[in-house]
């Protein structure tokens, strides 16, 4: 296997068109995802993704990191799309067939990068830590790439993050209701009957530029309209953010993965959803609600809505991503687990910096711990 860095935009955009099959399906990991989110958010950092390439110079992997300096924590890698932009179920990718030699390559690789110097103008690929968060509990390519690391000297702490939640979808939609209590599957078909059934609720789906553009708009005004009455300020008040969601809406739905739902009940929008689609799996990553109708239930109608859909379209999956809000497991939904790895390489300085973030890691959880027993009493 042939390992290689690519660090400019122009090497990245060469990879684009392998980079679907490579993906699984998964829209967190796709080429118009994390491109977008590179042109928004990179800024400051440095491309440190990876490909890998067989013997024959086909492209079997790619792991999809950035660097960026962080003060006392050195040099840190982390997959793209992280942190503001909540992508979930992040991993190498790779097909099936390439797991292992794929991850035990760019294991090797890391580990002689970490000690590797600047020569000649030659790039410098030494890094002190590797950050990997939305990664599911069950990624075997994960696990597998954990293994190699340890094999190869390296340190790996892993520690829980939020869990996911999937509503796991049978063929039919009376199926599907026939396993929600009896009080949630009555609320269900009350509002089937009085809102869906009636038309006074109409569920509009984006199918083109001009409706994408109308759908985010409405997106925009009530998730920030909702979170402001709750206090908050919103998502959409970064304009990081807004630019990058902006365009990433553009991109997946000229790749056939998004699906931008807004719901209106007496011809006024009171609901919208920004959904992320597989062959098989819905993903709802973002959300909004009229906060002046709250009475109406716009969530719960939209819920309805979009899974109904869902079933229609033949989804197998519903996921509703991570945060472990009651309302998902009210929906029959399961959780799915995430994890978060710090992988810390052989030399002394990252490992002096390891040790102290885990004794402060740990005095934070004891402090959280006391206090929460302190409030039992």
């Amino acid at each position: 296997m042939q390992v290689k860095r690519i660090s400019s935009t122009a090497e990245l955009a060469a990879l684009a068109g392998h980079w679907a099959c490579l993906a699984r399906g998964v829209p967190f990991r796709s080429w118009p995802w994390l491109i977008a989110w590179w042109r928004h958010f990179g800024h400051g950092g440095e491309l440190f993704v990876l490909s890998v390439r067989d013997v024959h110079g086909t492209l079997v992997g790619i792991a999809p990191w950035y660097m960026r300096r962080c003060g006392a924590r050195g040099r840190v890698l982390r997959f793209l799309g992280s942190g503001e932009a909540c992508s979930d179920y992040l991993s190498i990718l790779s097909t099936t067939e390439h797991e292992e030699a794929v991850t035990a390559a760019i294991a090797e690789w890391l580990t002689e990068a970490a000690s590797s110097q600047a020569t000649n103008g030659h790039q410098h690929n030494n890094w002190d830590l590797l950050e990997l968060t939305g990664l599911s509990a069950s990624d075997c390519t994960a696990a597998k790439l954990v293994a190699h690391l340890v094999d190869n000297g390296n340190a790996v702490h892993r520690r829980n993050g939020m869990n996911c939640w999937r509503i796991e979808l049978p063929p039919s939609w009376d199926e599907y209701l026939a396993g929600l209590s009896k009080s949630h599957r009555k609320q269900v078909r009350r509002v089937e009957r009085r809102l869906l059934e009636s038309g006074r609720v109409v569920l509009n789906t984006a199918a083109n530029e001009r409706d994408l553009l109308r759908g985010m708009k409405i997106l925009v005004d009530l998730h920030q309209r909702r979170r402001q009455s709750l206090g908050e300020p919103g998502c959409f008040a970064s304009p990081q953010f807004s630019d990058f969601l902006h365009e990433a809406a553009e991109r997946m739905l000229e790749a056939g993965c998004l699906q931008l739902h807004w719901a209106e009940l007496d011809g006024r929008p009171v609901a919208a959803e920004f959904h992320l689609t597989s062959s098989t799996v819905t993903y709802a990553y973002q959300a909004g609600v009229a906060p002046d109708v709250l009475d109406e239930e716009p969530g719960r109608i939209m819920n309805v809505a979009v899974l109904k859909k869902a079933i229609e379209d033949g989804q197998r999956g519903f996921d509703f991503l991570r945060g472990d809000e009651p309302y998902k497991a009210h929906w029959r939904a399961e959780p799915r687990p995430l994890i978060e790895l710090r992988v810390v390489p052989r030399r002394a300085v990252p490992r002096i910096r390891h040790g102290v973030w885990l004794a402060g890691s740990t005095m934070k959880n004891w402090i959280k711990s006391s206090i929460n027993l302190a409030g039992m009493h």
